[in-house]
């Protein structure tokens, strides 16, 4: 068992904006900068005592790299480290274990993690179809291709499980309601005040065959941030400390033509390395907060993270109750598919929400039971890369 990081750095600050549908006049560098001086603050610190960053690559889309330089002069932040995470989904995590990392490695004592998104990312400006790269893997998808954004991929991961296991959205439709009763109980939620049921679920419209919309999340605006240090110096900083307790991200393909069997998710390559390193098992976690894209990212990752069998997934939803009062915990904060997906920012989110947790002030949504450790997963692209990590209330087991 490697555990030269469990319990070595913890996340002290979180920071985040209230998910929105857009944000006129705002662009992600400075969602990022109010959800980073957030964090800062909650933390107890100044921006002066930041000497390491990571930030995602996303704020720099097509401006050819240097995203940190930009985000630290933006900020007015000098650190003696800075990298980025280009985990997509899955950089909210990974950005988290990165951090740990270099804490351990003594590149830095306070780096600061986070991520903004101003707009739809369905909406972003694509190059001209005469710019594109052709790979082994675009014969198939470029003439055709799935639908806008994710949507027709995941709805091609969700008909090849309903045909190997049974799983329709009558089954699905749990995840979304018990994601969305912890919304109605959270303030931030962009969805706080619309409740939903089953039969909502059924009955709302097809978004790419079989999955409905309200499986799936509605981008947004929004920006995320926490501030990580080591388990030393977290003692003198005014919150209780996260511990990162073990971390791993798998990656399966690139894209989700050509490669394996479609249902099957990286998270479980990720899962099995932050078990390992925390030397604890999926029994033991007492909150979840899992990557919800879609319905069907939530119910594969949990057969990969090692909660329930392959194929059995629906059948474990219906027997929990997933809500921040039930047996298992899940999105207490409403997941992405309630709470808000501002981009990878939403997967932040998962992560900032953790903490929470663990500090036990969520508040109307506070699970009233223990919650010592939560395990986090982040996903990139259609089941390309998945992160997942332990958070704990104590640094040792």
């Amino acid at each position: 068992m490697d555990d030269s990081l469990r319990g070595a750095a913890a996340i002290v600050g979180i920071g985040e904006l209230k998910p929105e549908r857009t944000r006129p006049g705002r662009d992600a560098m400075s969602l990022l900068a109010e959800a980073a001086y957030l964090a800062i603050q909650d933390a107890g610190l100044a921006k002066s005592d930041i000497d390491g960053m990571i930030v995602d690559p996303e704020l720099a889309v097509g401006s050819g790299g240097g995203y940190a330089a930009r985000m630290a002069e933006y900020m007015g932040i000098y650190p003696t480290w800075a990298t980025g995470c280009d985990a997509q989904g899955a950089a909210g995590v990974a950005m988290a274990l990165q951090a740990a990392a270099y804490i351990n490695a003594g590149l830095a004592t306070y780096v600061l993690c986070g991520m903004g998104a101003a707009v739809d990312p369905a909406m972003r400006r694509r190059p001209p179809a005469g710019g594109r790269t052709e790979t082994a893997t675009t014969e198939f998808q470029a003439p055709f291709g799935p639908t806008v954004a994710a949507n027709g991929w995941y709805a091609m991961i969700a008909k090849r499980y309903e045909a190997l296991y049974g799983a329709t959205v009558e089954k699905r439709a749990k995840v979304s309601v018990d994601f969305r009763y912890n919304a109605n109980h959270n303030p931030m939620a962009i969805f706080h005040d619309t409740p939903i049921t089953v039969d909502d679920v059924v009955n709302s419209r097809i978004v790419a065959d079989p999955l409905h919309l309200l499986e799936c999340v509605m981008p947004c605006a929004g920006g995320c941030a926490f501030v990580v240090t080591s388990a030393e110096a977290a003692q003198s900083l005014p919150h209780k400390p996260a511990y990162i307790l073990g971390g791993g991200l798998g990656i399966l393909r690139g894209n989700l033509t050509h490669v394996g069997e479609i249902t099957v998710s990286p998270v479980g390559r990720g899962a099995r390395k932050a078990f390992s390193m925390a030397g604890y098992g999926p029994s033991d976690v007492q909150v979840m907060e899992i990557y919800d894209s879609f319905t069907i990212t939530v119910m594969c990752e949990l057969e990969e993270s090692g909660f329930c069998e392959k194929g059995e997934a629906a059948d474990w939803i219906q027997a929990h109750d997933l809500t921040f009062k039930g047996d298992k915990p899940m999105n207490t904060h409403g997941g992405q598919l309630s709470y808000g997906q501002a981009s990878t920012a939403g997967g932040c989110a998962q992560v900032t929400e953790a903490v929470r947790q663990i500090r036990r002030d969520g508040g109307e949504h506070q699970v009233p039971g223990p919650t010592d450790l939560v395990y986090v997963t982040g996903s990139g692209g259609a089941f390309s890369q998945q992160s997942a990590m332990l958070l704990g209330s104590e640094a040792t087991l």
